[in-house]
């Protein structure tokens, strides 16, 4: 019997759509279907996993790497302050934030037109934590996918208790840890070892974010797990704007699997009329959240990679080609084409250049002190007495730095002089400090009734930033 054309094998997959009308982990009365994946392996798992722990180690320790004495990364929106690699960012820099959350979007747009959903799968870290972590201490304590179905539908025995007690106060205690490296990311780890040393009693604050990140996390791996992805993030939802048959997504090569039938020694499976799935469902029982691959492309697949692993070994073993299951486009498997950067591809990436272009360039130009220089309006000049003119100015510094900044202007441009109405101007770190002042100019200086001035403003002998004004004389 000869095999069936491509376009029947499609048309054949394509007559039951059922299973897009709801997602795999809740059933048609609309309960939770829980998710036992088996355990995965393979090459691809092994590559991921050295990426996730990896990238739970930098995580760990990023809070504590400091440069210039700032951390590494800081999101403290309680004193709206903010440190990206050692770069310190106030409210000011609001420009700089739209920016780079502009840049950001444009990425993930990119990224996911080109390749899917694969940040979820590699490097997202509520599938590098369930997955590499807390899965993991399931495994060793409760056994692979039919053990643990076997341990929750026995009845409570001393083992029982024992393993399920033993797995949640490890998962809870894991969880205590993330809590406070991420409430170390957002108040600094110094606050954070302080809360720890110093009475509870002085920090009910500090102590309640403490367990609610804790609370957070561990209801999160410990039992909402894969609901994060398929009913939360809505990153899922996306792809069905973003994705084309061109994206390299995780694709079961349906030209060369159809028609599924079990594997028989011996047998030429072509020549039965069979494609190369052996409809074992492996690619299924090792999904972290429930779904077949072999249906298509579907919000819940988070590109995680297990599938191709698990296929790959059945393929081996069986004696037929790999791959069945692999990184590709709905092109590649339908018409052959290989993949190839598209005009749309090539648009997102120059604006994103762009973008990123302009945001380097703000960050590399942003002064440390962001001041604003303005005449008071209605105030005309002033003839001294030694013959010199002033005018009235108010004048407003932002100090952008970690330090303390007493600071001193100097006109620049002109022979002329400063003089600030009151004490001197110190701005504390991250303060908006407002002062008035004369900007007193020689009548030879002037140029007409209206003099374009410069002014530079200084800590110590350093120039932090230059500001222009206009200067109103008399006329000449």
């Amino acid at each position: 019997m000869a095999p069936q054309p491509a376009h029947i094998q499609r048309d054949a997959k394509a007559r039951d759509e059922s299973y897009r009308d709801s997602i795999s982990t809740v059933d048609k009365q609309g309960k939770r279907v829980w998710v036992y994946p088996k355990k995965p392996g393979g090459k691809l798992t092994r590559w991921r996993q050295r990426l996730a722990y990896a990238l739970v180690a930098l995580l760990l320790v990023g809070p504590f790497i400091r440069i210039n004495g700032d951390p590494l990364l800081m999101i403290n929106l309680l004193e709206r302050r903010f440190v990206f690699f050692g770069q310190t960012f106030w409210p000011q820099d609001f420009l700089i934030f739209v920016l780079g959350f502009l840049a950001f979007i444009l990425f993930v747009a990119l990224f996911t037109v080109a390749y899917g959903r694969l940040f979820c799968g590699w490097a997202c870290p509520q599938t590098v934590f369930m997955e590499h972590v807390f899965r993991r201490i399931e495994y060793a304590i409760e056994g692979d996918w039919k053990q643990q179905m076997a341990l929750n539908k026995a009845p409570w025995t001393t083992d029982k208790a024992l393993k399920k007690t033993t797995k949640h106060l490890i998962f809870f205690a894991i969880s205590f840890l993330i809590g406070n490296v991420f409430l170390a990311y957002i108040i600094g780890s110094d606050e954070l070892f302080r809360i720890i040393r110093e009475p509870a009693g002085q920090h009910v604050g500090g102590l309640s974010a403490m367990l609610l990140f804790s609370g957070a996390f561990y209801a999160n791996f410990a039992f909402f797990r894969e609901q994060a992805c398929t009913t939360v993030c809505p990153y899922g939802r996306l792809q069905g704007v973003l994705l084309d048959r061109k994206s390299i997504v995780i694709a079961y090569d349906h030209v060369r699997g159809e028609q599924r039938a079990k594997f028989r020694k011996g047998e030429v499976r072509q020549e039965a009329g069979k494609g190369d799935c052996i409809d074992c469902r492996a690619c299924v029982h090792v999904c972290p959240t429930g779904i077949d691959i072999r249906n298509g492309t579907q919000l819940e697949c988070v590109n995680c990679t297990a599938c191709i692993d698990a296929c790959d070994h059945m393929m081996e073993g069986v004696g037929l080609p790999t791959g069945l299951i692999r990184f590709a486009s709905e092109a590649e498997i339908a018409d052959k084409q290989p993949f190839r950067f598209t005009l749309r591809l090539k648009a997102y990436s120059a604006v994103l250049l762009v973008i990123v272009g302009v945001l380097a360039t703000m960050i590399l130009m942003r002064s440390d002190v962001d001041s604003t220089l303005l005449r008071t309006p209605g105030m005309l000049f002033q003839n001294r007495p030694d013959g010199r003119v002033s005018n009235l100015y108010a004048i407003k510094a932002v100090n952008k730095t970690r330090r303390t900044l007493p600071l001193r202007l100097e006109v620049l441009n002109v022979k002329g002089e400063v003089q600030l109405v009151g004490k001197e101007l110190v701005v504390e770190p991250g303060e908006m400090k407002q002062t008035e002042l004369f900007i007193i100019l020689p009548k030879d200086q002037l140029d007409g009734m209206k003099t374009k001035v410069v002014v530079g403003v200084y800590s110590g002998d350093e120039l932090l930033d230059r500001v222009k004004t206009s200067f109103v004389g008399p006329m000449q």
